[in-house]
């Protein structure tokens, strides 16, 4: 009995270590990139992070949680004409809607390939999306480091959804994500 007794504190004590560890976003190593298609041209633009709260449990994704906010009125399209309508009352409306924001609501699968499911808020409206996630370590980092990550999130959004629907004749609806992050876990 004794024996079951110390066996199931084990078990206990090292549950209750298992939790979310936060993770500090590198901003400048990380980047949030978007293509999209203006006049039949592929074309890259980028976003830049304002903030970011990362708790990640890399043993149990599900207990994972991240919340992020872009600056939408420091966003980039590429081309000088192409970044002033992009950022103007028929598409993202900075001036009213200045962040873009990314909260997660559920994360599955693994390290390789997470699912991640959140609501983003884009030019004032909100609805769901998922991102496909992959977490590596930086280069530099030995097997079995998990103190500096980079995290790739790749997906897509329709512009229209979101009512950033402006130039619909010039502007495809479909947006590609490429997002690369570099976080390292912070210190307590």
């Amino acid at each position: 009995m004794k024996l079951l007794t110390i066996l199931w504190l084990i078990l206990l004590s090292a549950t209750a270590q298992a939790a979310p560890v936060q993770y500090n976003l590198d901003r400048e190593r990380s980047s949030v990139g978007f293509t999209y298609s203006l006049s039949g041209t592929a074309n890259q633009g980028t976003m830049p992070v304002a903030d970011a709260t990362l708790m990640l449990d890399l043993d149990s994704l599900p207990q994972s949680s991240v919340r992020v906010v872009l600056n939408a009125q420091r966003a980039r399209a590429g081309i000088v004409f192409a970044t002033e309508a992009m950022r103007g009352p028929s598409v993202l409306d900075t001036r009213r809607n200045p962040f873009v924001t990314f909260e997660s609501t559920r994360i599955t699968g693994d390290l390789n390939r997470a699912q991640v499911d959140g609501m983003l808020t884009l030019a004032g409206t909100t609805r769901p999306i998922t991102l496909t996630a992959g977490l590596y370590r930086q280069t530099g980092t030995v097997a079995g480091d998990r103190s500096r990550l980079s995290v790739l999130l790749t997906g897509q959004v329709s512009r229209r959804a979101f009512g950033a629907g402006g130039y619909p004749d010039l502007v495809d609806d479909r947006i590609d994500l490429r997002i690369i992050v570099r976080i390292d876990r912070a210190t307590p």
